[in-house]
This record gives structure tokens, sequence and C-alpha cells, in this order.
């Protein structure tokens, strides 16, 4: 790992002047903590769709769309912001993102109606890219044989901040309402991102095609790595998966078969929350067998879990099961497909963005799907497109992917230290 005085060049990235180094066990636990707080917003209102369903004089299915613009809000942020982590300095930028997410969280507390308030979540969650604007800095700077262990620290507080969201979402919800939790989210956001933007080191940034210029390098990207379009395909497929569960499952909770409350069923998220501790050794055994082995694992592991929710629609030790298994399987293959994807071509911030834009993409349509799925099929029918979405993941890459590439199949090499094109 590069010391304060030590000059390398990245891949991808032209050569930076850095004021202080990025590495250390305190930066890492900051970035992970920023990544918790932030990616919580993305799943805020999932939680909190019975309250807010209520509170505008509507049915909790009437509403469940708001969790898929949010989804699409992230994907379409992604698109945009993330592809400049690889052009302009990323101080800034995280700065000014993380106070755009602050308003929006603001404003949607004081949304009068919900599409005022879908607007308002759209844009937050577009502002909230500040985790995939991190992951590919930790990328560069570890260590090759402990790179995967490194993302994987990152990506456990991102799946930390996703399930806590459910359960402090709805405890707060229900004790203080909706209006407050989007309110508290904001200042938290402000005061992470803000810290952490002021930890990270001054770069210096080629603008080389203009700022937007990665949008358009990402077809011609994933044409030329055959490991990183299987990566956005396998992880869609994953992603979309437990997406449809899991922001289908407050209905069920809070519905006749169970009848639970909101704060009830928000507490229903720390059994995912344990299946975060799944992050750490995944990526140990990435950088120990390659990332192929680890998503096929994780593939089978969230393959069981479908029928086990389906079984949970009405035995409860079911979902218990379930949802660590769902949980673990997506910790797993997120660790090992991002790995690959920031390792395999030489602009890891667009390569991450192709990635990230097609799991959410994945997520949001399967969200969309599912809601009216269980509207006329009830939870039989959100575990169908549960297990629809692995099979189109996996099959898409199984019959039409090209031979794997040397990152999937085998223990990370170290990054490329030369000049970059």
């Amino acid at each position: 790992m590069p010391s304060a005085t030590a000059t390398r060049r990245t891949p991808g990235i032209p050569f930076a002047t850095r004021e202080r180094p990025a590495s250390g066990s305190f930066f890492l636990l900051l970035i992970a903590v920023c990544t918790a707080v932030t990616a919580a917003n993305i799943y805020l209102a999932a939680p909190l769709l019975p309250l807010i369903a209520h509170d505008f004089g509507t049915v909790p299915a009437a509403v469940t769309w708001i969790a898929s613009v949010a989804q699409l809000g992230y994907a379409a942020g992604l698109l945009f912001f993330a592809p400049l982590g690889d052009r302009v300095n990323r101080r800034p930028l995280v700065a000014g993102l993380s106070v755009a997410t602050t308003a929006s969280l603001l404003v949607a507390a004081l949304a009068p109606g919900i599409a005022a308030l879908a607007v308002c979540v759209f844009v937050a969650a577009a502002a909230t890219v500040v985790p995939q604007l991190l992951v590919p800095l930790v990328a560069e700077r570890a260590p090759a044989d402990r790179r995967a262990r490194h993302v994987a620290a990152v990506v456990a507080g991102l799946f930390t901040g996703i399930v806590a969201a459910r359960v402090v979402g709805a405890l707060a919800g229900q004790a203080f309402g909706w209006r407050w939790v989007f309110g508290g989210s904001a200042v938290l956001t402000l005061a992470l991102g803000l810290a952490t933007a002021l930890a990270l080191p001054s770069e210096r940034r080629s603008r080389q095609g203009g700022l937007f210029a990665g949008v358009a390098e990402l077809p011609g990207l994933l044409r030329r790595s055959p490991g990183l379009w299987r990566a956005c395909v396998r992880q869609a497929g994953m992603f979309g998966a437990w997406s449809a569960l899991w922001t289908s499952l407050t209905l069920l909770l809070t519905g006749p078969s169970y009848g639970l409350t909101t704060a009830t069923a928000g507490l229903f998220g720390l059994f995912g929350l344990t299946a975060s501790a799944v992050a750490p050794p995944a990526g140990g055994l990435v950088d120990r067998f390659g990332a192929a082995r680890v998503v096929a694992v994780a593939y089978l592991v969230a393959a069981v879990s479908v029928p086990l929710f389906w079984l949970g629609g009405h035995v409860m030790v079911a979902l218990f099961a379930a949802a660590i298994a769902v949980h673990a399987a997506l910790v797993a293959s997120h660790v090992a497909n991002q790995t690959v994807a920031l390792t395999t071509t030489t602009a890891p911030a667009t390569a991450n963005t192709a990635y990230v834009v097609s799991g959410f993409a994945g997520g949001a349509l399967a969200s969309a799907v599912a809601g009216p799925a269980f509207g006329h099929w009830g939870w039989t029918g959100v575990s169908a497109v549960a297990g629809a979405w692995l099979i189109l993941g996996w099959v898409a890459t199984v019959t039409r992917s090209p031979r794997r590439t040397p990152a999937e199949a085998a223990p990370l090499p170290p990054a490329p230290t030369g000049p970059t094109s």
C-alpha cells in the first residue's frame, strides 16, 4: 500500500497527487460507516410503506412502487455520477453529493403527497452514490493479496446499512412517524458524508473526454471485458431475487397472514443483519479460490432460500432461515462479483458503475414486478418472481458467456502499475 510520499499509477487513473495516504484501519472504518449510513437511504422507504400509505389515506400495496423509484434513482445516479471517480477529485464530489442527499431527504420529510415524496426519494437515491465512489478507492490502494478482503469490509458496511434501514427505520417510524425517519437520516448523511470527504486524499484527475465521458464508455467496456459482463448479469439476477423478497416482506408480515406491527416487522431485519458477517470470510475465499467458485456457491444458497421464503408465507421459522440464507448469498456474491468488476479493466470507477447499475436495475425491475405479483397472487407470486430472476441471471451467463477470465478463476493478481491509455 502506498505511503504518503510514494508515487504510483493506479489502474485506469492518470497520475494523482495525494496529500495524505488513504489507508489504515481508521480510514477503512470511516468509509465502511459512511457507506452504511448512505446506503440506508436507498431502502429508507421500504419498511415505512404501511405508515406512508396510512398517512396519505391509501393501502400499502398502492405505494410499493416508491421502493422501485428509490432503486431506479440510485441506478441513475450511478450511471452519471459514479464514473466521475476516474476523472475528478473525489473529495469535493463526495461532499457535494452528501449535501444534495441531505437536502432531498429533508424535503421528503415535508412532502405533501405521494408524488412529491417519490420525486424526493428519486433525487436522494440518485445523489447517495458515495459508497460506489469509495469502493474503487479502497480496491486501488489495497495490497493485491488482501484486495477482496478490503472490498469486503466496505461491502459489510453497505449491507449493514441496507438491513439497518429496515430495523431502525421501522422502529423509529412506529415511535415518531415516517417523516422524522427521513429527517434523522438527513442529519446522519450530512455528518458522515462531510467527515469522509475531509478524510479523503486530494487528487488531480484527468478530464479527458469530458466529465460524463464514462457513460459513453460503458457499452464498449462491457464488450471488451467478459468478466465484467458476467459479474453484471449475475449480480442483477441475485439482487433482483433479493429485492423482490425483501421489499415485499413488510406487506406479508403486516398483512393478514401474520398481522405484525410495522415496528415488529422491522425487527425481522436483524436476521439479515447477522448475514452481513459473511462479507469478510467471503473476501478471504475470493482471494484464495477465485470469484467464480464463490458466486456459484452463493447462487446455490439463494436457490435454496426461495422455497424457504415461499414456505415462510405460513411458517415463521422458515422465514427466519430464508432471511439469513438469502442475505448471506447476496453478500458473498456481491463481494466476489464486485471484486472482479474492479480488477478486470483499467477504468475501475467506470466498470464499477456498469456493475452496480446492472445490479440495481435488476433489483428495481424485480421490485416493480413483485408489487403487482403480491397484489394478484400473494406471497407465492413474489417467490415466483425471485426464482425467475435467479434463473435468468445464471442461465444467461452459462449459455452465452465467454470463457472465464483469470480474475474469476484464480486469486486476484496485483493491480497494474504501468501507464494506461
